[in-house]
Order: structure tokens, then sequence, then C-alpha cells
């Protein structure tokens, strides 16, 4: 039997990505970026802030950390409720305690529900990252282009009640449709945090641009879905720097989530990487601002 001669032809096969979302940029091929005040890597702390409803959607599919049990499920609930009522506060403290500011990744009716958590967030000078609206609003290419438009512009809408217009987007799970980098585009937003495929920002072909923020460090993950130790995580957060800050020209998004990591019994490993981290003399902290006004200065 042999093959159609048509089976292996593909109009798309060439040198780099068979699509046109962003350019083929290999590692070798660019130059290296130098970062303000000598750094040589960015640390830019997101911590995330959820809304889990009682009853989760299953369409397209559950996010990460949803509800688990037959409901009311009120365990997983109230676990993921403490990370807004406490554990927050202790990840806000220890940026305040060293003076450093990122970005908070929130659910726009976290927001809504809890104007004091908003107002703590405003008074730390960090810079706010839209959401979705709840942890229901997982997008996919299963969506039509109305419901996943009206995901990302009544999110925009509910933020801009609030006196806030967030240049920045995280996608529940990190999960975008075929469409997304365009719905965004033309919803205002200047950059998303969902495509962990580099170690520096980088741009769409729309002009979108992309923050790396790396899933496989999240506490999340290594904590909550691995786990390991906070201090285990802590450590790897720390080599990752240091590999990073070898190379130069490198970036970190570090990930934290108030119900994993905001923990009593894991705050003090948080609070050591950061004073770990802040003892180099090659490492800048920097909110997603900051970062890419100084990155487009440098961007070959």
């Amino acid at each position: 039997m042999t093959l159609d001669p048509a089976y292996l032809a593909y109009p798309r096969r060439r040198y780099g990505y068979d699509h046109d979302l962003y350019s083929w940029q290999p590692w070798p091929h660019r130059p290296p970026l130098a970062w303000p005040h000598g750094a040589r890597v960015v640390v830019l702390p997101v911590v995330v802030s959820e809304f889990f409803p009682l009853t989760p959607s299953d369409r397209p599919f559950r996010a990460p950390g949803h509800m688990a049990t037959p409901f009311p499920d009120y365990r997983h609930y109230t676990a993921r409720d403490y990370g807004n009522r406490i554990g927050i506060f202790r990840l806000l403290d220890a940026l305040e305690a060293r003076g450093l500011k990122g970005a908070v990744a929130m659910n726009v009716a976290v927001a809504e529900r809890y104007p004091a958590l908003l107002e703590a967030v405003r008074a730390g000078g960090h810079e706010i990252v839209a959401h979705g609206r709840t942890m229901n609003d997982v997008i996919d290419s299963s969506l039509s282009e109305a419901e996943e438009r009206s995901i990302v512009t009544d999110t925009r809408a509910r933020w801009a009640a609030l006196g806030e217009a967030p240049s920045g987007w995280l996608s529940i799970a990190r999960s975008q449709s075929w469409r997304t980098p365009q719905i965004l585009k033309d919803a205002g937003f200047t950059f998303t945090l969902d495509w962990p495929n580099d170690d520096r920002p980088w741009r769409f072909a729309n002009g979108l641009i992309n923050v790396p923020l790396h899933h496989e460090l999240a506490d999340r993950q290594v904590i909550g879905q691995l786990g390991a130790l906070a201090a285990d995580w802590a450590r790897q957060v720390a080599e990752a720097v240091a590999v990073l800050a070898g190379e130069g020209g490198r970036m970190l998004g570090l990930e934290l989530v108030p119900y994993v990591s905001g923990l009593p019994y894991r705050i003090a490993a948080v609070e050591r990487l950061l004073d770990t981290l802040l003892a180099r003399n090659d490492v800048w902290f920097a909110t997603p601002s900051a970062l890419l006004a100084a990155w487009a200065e440098r961007e070959p």
C-alpha cells in the first residue's frame, strides 16, 4: 500500500512556526537584554485573588482549584474563601514589609464583593490584572465568539465601574481560544500573562504583549498539585532565579495563590524566599507596567 502523494503535503510547512500569531525567535538569535539598576533578572510577583462560585460550571471545563465534592462543597469553598479573607493579606504584608510592589490578578467579583480587599491592593501600589469575572469564566474554542467577547468586555466594564482600567489579562486556567489574543486587543488590553513559552516578554503579531507567568513554578502547582513542601517550592524558585540571572536579560513571573502560600504554615517560606532574592544584587522586582516599559526601551 502506498501513500497518497498529497499525504505529506502541508501548505504551512516552513522554517519556524506554522502559524502567524507571533514570530519565531529562538534564544540564540536574540541579543541579551540589560535591565535597569544593573539587574540580570526581573522578578514579577503576581498574587492571584479568585472567587470560586459554590456551583462550578463544567463548560467548557472545570477550573483548577474549583469545587470537588457533591453540592454544597463547603470544605473547598471556605478553603478558597480563606485566601481572600486572610491569606492574601499575609502576602500583601510580606511584600509591603520589604517595599515590594507587584501585580494582583483578581476576579472582578472579588473586588465587587470585598471592597476592603480592593483598597488594600490599591494602598500597596500593586497593579491590578483582570482575571475574568469568577472562576466559572473558562475560555476555550468551544465557546462562541460572542460568548468569549462577552466575558472579556463585561469584565472590563465592571472594572471600569470600580474606577479601574487594567492593562493586563490573565485567563482562568491560562486557557484561551484561537480568537483570544485579538479579542483582548479589541477590548483594550495591552498584555496577557497566559503563555509561559519564554523567559522574557514578546509581542503577538497584532501588538498584544505576552508576559510569561510559568505555571510550573506556581505555588498552586508545586505545593497544591504536586504535594511539595513550601520550603522545597521556595528553593526551586530561588534556583530558577539564579539560573536566569546567570544567563542575563531574563524575567520570572512568580505566582502566589493566597489559599496556598498564604496559609500560616507556609507564609514564612514566602518571606524567606523574598529575603533571599532581595539579598542578591542582580534582581529587580517590578510591576508589569515597569517591566514592560523597560523591555520596550530595550526590545531589539
